[in-house]
């Protein structure tokens, strides 16, 4: 058995390796960041991220990782395998993170550019740092000390997505279809954050979500506002109404038919109100919506948001009643609401709430199913154990988190006997999905840290 002291020394070993491939790790998460890995062809060119799977590809196979692909999926994206052998009889260990990233909104609000990774006020600036360039960055770093420090004891897939923003779901069907690909004992998903700085944090729960494109038409044409305005149905502000009709006047989600309020509290970790508006920037005087505890409002109760509208700009716009427009809306559904029954919800609902006989019609986009880990398990013991070494005085919190991440569902499906563990570098510093995006250097290192100890653990208990 191996002693108090022997262990404590390995474990300060692997600390030490850690730090030591910090400057490492901020190297390469320049050269990932670089790539301007948007999934929509619409706004980046496609070479961009074929160029970022390609060197995702190239880091696994630098790294020893046998069977090295490019699996092109069904929605037209690469996402990248790679598989790690460990000793005999060991258990295997699946590793996720994303390589696409979310457009950076207006560059001009960016204090340095989006794609240039740049080092100030003690973080690392640049899109996809934290959300989730970072954590593939993390697991690698947490392989390397492990390589240095007596070998990887399990064996290792590592599955880098390459849509997973866009939600349109090509890697949860290649995994479909090809069910022993990704098949493992445990699987830590390196998607999402602790609560705050410093304080180690498991996800239980993810919302679902489902993203609609709703259209608006009223005429055949635009319209002069002062010859026709008044009598002529303006499509913009028929949608103006629509969206509305989603939200009560506390700013609460009304969706018709669809539970909002009941059953509806979260008994977990709790997000005291000022901290929340702090870590929003919530503007003095401006109130926090819905009811209930923050806690429940976002990680255990539906949520609509209007992500944009389709509509003239205000410089240029000339004085016309508008023909049509339209709105991309999503709308995050907690565990226990059917994405699909939410989303024929939302549908009805935005075609019942068209004034004026407006027409009106609902796309389905993207969709994606709550999640709720099981933090009972064997792993979560280890990865509790890992992280109390990783943040010296601290224990593992569990908390929820309001984002979705599709193919948590579809792995629980396939592989209902694994472990699924989600941690990341998305705290609330991070910004994720917003511009000024970064990761904190102090938590890439601890994190590290604490997957490789993690390993370590979690491998010793099966033996």
């Amino acid at each position: 058995m191996e002693s108090s002291s022997t262990r404590q020394q390995a474990q300060a070993a692997l600390a030490a390796t850690v730090a030591s491939l910090q400057p490492r790790a901020l190297t390469e998460l320049a050269e990932l960041v670089a790539f301007k890995s948007v999934a929509d062809e619409a706004q980046f060119p496609r070479s961009e991220c074929e160029a970022a799977a390609n060197w995702v590809a190239e880091a696994l196979r630098a790294d020893g990782f046998e069977d090295v692909a490019l699996l092109d999926t069904p929605d037209g994206t690469q996402s990248v395998y790679g598989y790690l052998p460990g000793p005999a009889g060991a258990p295997t260990v699946l590793l996720y993170a994303h390589y696409d990233v979310q457009p950076p909104l207006d560059e001009a609000s960016w204090v340095s550019p989006p794609f240039e990774l740049t080092e100030r006020d003690g973080r690392w600036y640049g899109r996809g740092a934290a959300d989730c360039k970072g954590g593939l960055i993390m697991h690698l770093t947490a392989l390397r000390a492990l390589k240095a420090n007596g070998g990887v004891p399990v064996h290792v897939k590592v599955i880098v997505e390459g849509s997973e923003e866009q939600g349109t779901g090509g890697l949860e069907q290649y995994a479909q279809a090809h069910p022993e690909l990704l098949t493992a004992d445990t699987i830590v998903i390196g998607d999402t954050g602790n609560f705050r700085v410093g304080l180690p944090t498991v996800t239980a729960t993810l919302r679902g979500m489902t993203l609609v494109r709703v259209q608006v038409d009223t005429l055949e044409g635009n319209l002069h506002s002062g010859q026709f305005g008044g009598a002529a149905p303006d499509a913009l502000a028929a949608l103006i109404r629509v969206l509305d009709s989603l939200r009560a006047a506390d700013g609460s989600t009304t969706v018709a038919g669809l539970e909002t309020e009941a059953a509806a509290s979260w008994d977990g970790l709790q997000y005291p109100e000022e901290e929340f508006r702090k870590d929003a920037r919530v503007l003095d005087g401006v109130s926090l919506i819905g009811s209930g505890t923050v806690a429940d409002r976002i990680w255990a109760r539906p949520a609509v948001t209007v992500l944009g509208i389709d509509c003239p700009p205000v410089v240029g716009a000339t004085p016309s009643v508008h023909a049509g427009a339209r709105a991309l809306v999503s709308l995050r559904v907690p565990p226990g609401t059917d994405a699909a029954e939410a989303t024929r919800l939302l549908s009805a609902h935005l075609e019942s709430a068209a004034p004026w006989g407006a027409r009106i019609s609902v796309e389905q986009v993207g969709q994606g199913q709550a999640f709720r880990a099981d933090t009972t398990s064997p792993a979560y013991t280890s990865m509790a154990a890992a992280m109390r070494v990783a943040y010296p005085g601290e224990e593992m919190q569990t908390s929820g988190m309001g984002g979705s991440i599709p193919l948590c569902n579809t792995l629980a499906a396939l592989y209902p006997k694994a472990e699924i563990l989600l941690i990341g570098l998305s705290e609330p510093e991070a910004q994720i999905h917003a511009v000024n995006e970064s990761v904190s250097p102090q938590e890439l290192e601890r994190l590290s840290l604490a997957e490789a100890l993690f390993l370590v653990d979690y491998a010793d208990s099966k033996r």
